[in-house]
Protein backbone atom coordinates (compact mmCIF):
# COMPACT_ATOMS: atom_id res chain seq x y z
CA UNK A 1 0.00 0.00 0.00
CA UNK A 2 1.14 3.10 -0.68
CA UNK A 3 2.47 5.33 2.59
CA UNK A 4 1.08 8.34 2.96
CA UNK A 5 4.43 10.26 2.88
CA UNK A 6 5.67 8.48 -0.24
CA UNK A 7 6.33 10.49 -3.32
CA UNK A 8 4.79 7.74 -5.43
CA UNK A 9 0.85 7.25 -6.36
CA UNK A 10 -1.43 3.63 -6.86
CA UNK A 11 -0.69 2.89 -10.56
CA UNK A 12 -4.05 3.69 -12.23
CA UNK A 13 -3.88 -0.11 -13.30
CA UNK A 14 -4.62 -0.87 -10.05
CA UNK A 15 -8.11 1.25 -9.85
CA UNK A 16 -9.53 -0.64 -12.32
CA UNK A 17 -8.82 -3.90 -10.13
CA UNK A 18 -12.39 -3.47 -8.41
CA UNK A 19 -13.63 -3.67 -11.71
CA UNK A 20 -12.00 -7.05 -12.70
CA UNK A 21 -13.43 -8.88 -9.86
CA UNK A 22 -17.00 -8.27 -10.65
CA UNK A 23 -16.25 -8.46 -14.43
CA UNK A 24 -14.73 -12.12 -13.69
CA UNK A 25 -17.24 -13.33 -11.56
CA UNK A 26 -19.70 -12.25 -14.35
CA UNK A 27 -18.03 -13.25 -17.34
CA UNK A 28 -16.71 -16.91 -15.81
CA UNK A 29 -18.37 -17.79 -12.67
CA UNK A 30 -15.88 -17.74 -10.45
CA UNK A 31 -14.29 -15.60 -8.51
CA UNK A 32 -10.32 -14.70 -8.28
CA UNK A 33 -9.46 -17.07 -5.43
CA UNK A 34 -11.58 -20.13 -7.18
CA UNK A 35 -9.65 -19.36 -10.47
CA UNK A 36 -6.19 -19.31 -8.13
CA UNK A 37 -7.57 -22.57 -6.26
CA UNK A 38 -8.64 -24.12 -9.48
CA UNK A 39 -5.11 -23.31 -11.34
CA UNK A 40 -3.39 -24.94 -8.48
CA UNK A 41 -5.17 -27.87 -7.76
CA UNK A 42 -5.96 -28.41 -12.11
CA UNK A 43 -3.13 -26.66 -13.59
CA UNK A 44 0.40 -26.77 -14.88
CA UNK A 45 3.57 -25.23 -12.98
CA UNK A 46 4.51 -22.07 -13.83
CA UNK A 47 3.22 -18.48 -14.61
CA UNK A 48 3.53 -19.02 -18.31
CA UNK A 49 2.49 -22.16 -18.58
CA UNK A 50 -0.75 -20.95 -16.66
CA UNK A 51 -1.11 -18.54 -18.45
CA UNK A 52 -1.49 -20.25 -21.77
CA UNK A 53 -3.27 -22.93 -20.57
CA UNK A 54 -6.02 -20.28 -19.20
CA UNK A 55 -6.32 -18.90 -22.54
CA UNK A 56 -6.45 -21.76 -24.34
CA UNK A 57 -7.94 -24.63 -22.36
CA UNK A 58 -11.01 -21.86 -20.60
CA UNK A 59 -11.03 -19.00 -23.28
CA UNK A 60 -9.63 -16.34 -20.69
CA UNK A 61 -8.79 -13.46 -22.16
CA UNK A 62 -4.51 -12.34 -21.89
CA UNK A 63 -5.53 -9.75 -19.19
CA UNK A 64 -7.50 -11.94 -17.01
CA UNK A 65 -5.07 -15.17 -17.73
CA UNK A 66 -2.19 -12.75 -16.59
CA UNK A 67 -3.57 -11.57 -13.79
CA UNK A 68 -4.83 -15.07 -12.32
CA UNK A 69 -1.47 -16.95 -12.95
CA UNK A 70 0.52 -14.04 -11.17
CA UNK A 71 -1.54 -13.81 -8.66
CA UNK A 72 -1.27 -17.78 -8.61
CA UNK A 73 2.48 -17.93 -8.85
CA UNK A 74 2.51 -14.93 -5.56
CA UNK A 75 4.20 -12.24 -8.33
CA UNK A 76 1.46 -10.29 -9.36
CA UNK A 77 0.86 -6.56 -7.81
CA UNK A 78 -2.39 -5.29 -6.08
CA UNK A 79 -3.80 -2.31 -4.61
CA UNK A 80 -3.29 -3.87 -1.16
CA UNK A 81 0.23 -5.17 -1.61
CA UNK A 82 1.76 -2.46 -3.63
CA UNK A 83 4.52 -0.59 -2.48
CA UNK A 84 5.78 1.66 -5.07
CA UNK A 85 8.94 2.42 -2.47
CA UNK A 86 9.89 -0.86 -2.08
CA UNK A 87 9.29 -1.18 -6.16
CA UNK A 88 12.03 1.38 -7.01
CA UNK A 89 14.43 -0.09 -4.15
CA UNK A 90 14.56 -3.39 -6.16
CA UNK A 91 14.31 -1.29 -9.08
CA UNK A 92 17.83 0.16 -8.19
CA UNK A 93 19.46 -2.65 -6.43
CA UNK A 94 22.91 -3.65 -8.22
CA UNK A 95 22.52 0.06 -9.83
CA UNK A 96 22.82 2.35 -6.40
CA UNK A 97 25.30 4.54 -8.33
CA UNK A 98 22.37 5.60 -10.29
CA UNK A 99 20.20 6.64 -7.47
CA UNK A 100 20.97 10.40 -7.09
CA UNK A 101 20.27 10.65 -10.76
CA UNK A 102 17.17 9.03 -10.64
CA UNK A 103 16.09 11.21 -7.25
CA UNK A 104 17.03 14.48 -9.15
CA UNK A 105 15.07 13.64 -12.42
CA UNK A 106 12.05 12.72 -10.35
CA UNK A 107 12.19 15.70 -8.57
CA UNK A 108 12.28 17.83 -11.87
CA UNK A 109 9.40 15.80 -12.89
CA UNK A 110 7.28 16.16 -10.55
CA UNK A 111 7.91 19.66 -9.72
CA UNK A 112 6.17 20.25 -13.53
CA UNK A 113 2.46 20.33 -11.48
CA UNK A 114 0.32 19.64 -9.08
CA UNK A 115 -1.54 16.25 -11.79
CA UNK A 116 1.96 14.68 -12.44
CA UNK A 117 1.96 11.24 -10.75
CA UNK A 118 5.05 8.93 -10.43
CA UNK A 119 3.48 4.92 -10.47
CA UNK A 120 6.70 2.66 -10.23
CA UNK A 121 6.43 -0.92 -11.37
CA UNK A 122 8.70 -3.41 -11.52
CA UNK A 123 11.67 -1.86 -14.42
CA UNK A 124 10.40 1.50 -14.46
CA UNK A 125 8.75 4.22 -13.32
CA UNK A 126 5.71 5.86 -15.69
CA UNK A 127 4.97 9.31 -15.07
CA UNK A 128 1.50 10.61 -15.80
CA UNK A 129 -0.68 13.48 -16.27
CA UNK A 130 -3.49 12.37 -17.56
CA UNK A 131 -1.54 9.58 -19.09
CA UNK A 132 1.75 8.44 -19.29
CA UNK A 133 3.94 11.57 -20.56
CA UNK A 134 7.14 9.94 -19.43
CA UNK A 135 8.82 7.56 -17.97
CA UNK A 136 12.20 6.56 -16.07
CA UNK A 137 14.34 3.30 -16.25
CA UNK A 138 17.47 2.10 -15.26
CA UNK A 139 18.38 0.55 -18.09
CA UNK A 140 22.02 -0.16 -17.44
CA UNK A 141 24.30 0.07 -14.39
CA UNK A 142 25.10 3.18 -15.70
CA UNK A 143 22.41 4.66 -17.61
CA UNK A 144 18.94 5.40 -16.59
CA UNK A 145 17.01 6.23 -19.73
CA UNK A 146 14.18 9.28 -19.58
CA UNK A 147 11.62 8.00 -21.95
CA UNK A 148 8.92 10.69 -23.57
CA UNK A 149 5.94 10.87 -25.29
CA UNK A 150 6.18 13.22 -27.86
CA UNK A 151 4.69 12.24 -31.12
CA UNK A 152 6.05 13.08 -34.34
CA UNK A 153 8.50 15.30 -33.39
CA UNK A 154 12.29 15.55 -35.03
CA UNK A 155 14.91 13.32 -32.53
CA UNK A 156 17.34 16.12 -32.57
CA UNK A 157 20.10 15.75 -30.02
CA UNK A 158 19.73 14.85 -26.97
CA UNK A 159 16.57 13.19 -28.61
CA UNK A 160 16.83 9.31 -29.81
CA UNK A 161 13.49 8.03 -31.56
CA UNK A 162 12.74 4.92 -30.14
CA UNK A 163 10.72 3.96 -32.68
CA UNK A 164 7.60 4.60 -30.86
CA UNK A 165 5.24 6.25 -33.22
CA UNK A 166 5.52 3.55 -35.89
CA UNK A 167 4.90 1.01 -33.27
CA UNK A 168 1.64 2.62 -31.58
CA UNK A 169 3.69 3.07 -28.04
CA UNK A 170 2.80 6.31 -26.58
CA UNK A 171 6.49 7.10 -25.28
CA UNK A 172 8.41 7.74 -28.89
CA UNK A 173 11.56 9.35 -28.15
CA UNK A 174 14.41 8.91 -25.02
CA UNK A 175 17.24 10.74 -23.77
CA UNK A 176 20.24 8.74 -22.09
CA UNK A 177 20.85 10.16 -18.82
CA UNK A 178 24.59 9.06 -17.29
CA UNK A 179 25.09 11.54 -14.25
CA UNK A 180 23.31 14.80 -12.11
CA UNK A 181 24.89 16.94 -15.13
CA UNK A 182 22.98 15.29 -17.98
CA UNK A 183 19.60 16.97 -16.53
CA UNK A 184 20.35 20.35 -18.45
CA UNK A 185 17.91 23.07 -19.68
CA UNK A 186 17.31 21.53 -23.06
CA UNK A 187 16.49 17.96 -21.17
CA UNK A 188 14.31 19.97 -18.90
CA UNK A 189 12.79 21.54 -22.28
CA UNK A 190 11.96 18.48 -23.60
CA UNK A 191 10.22 17.14 -20.47
CA UNK A 192 7.81 20.24 -20.22
CA UNK A 193 7.12 19.85 -23.66
CA UNK A 194 6.11 15.76 -23.26
CA UNK A 195 4.08 17.15 -20.07
CA UNK A 196 2.48 20.37 -22.22
CA UNK A 197 1.03 17.69 -25.06
CA UNK A 198 -0.45 15.58 -21.83
CA UNK A 199 -2.75 18.21 -21.30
Amino acid sequence: MVARKSLYSLHPGFKMEQGYHKNLLERTGKTLDQWVAFVKRSGPSGEKARREWLKQEHGLTTNYANWIAQTAEGTGLSAETYDPDACVEAMFAGKEALRPLYDRALKLALSLGKDVKACPGKTIVPLYRNRVFAQLKPTTKTRIDLGLALGDVNAVDPLIATGGLTKGDRLTHRIALSSVDDLTPDVTKWLKKAYALDA
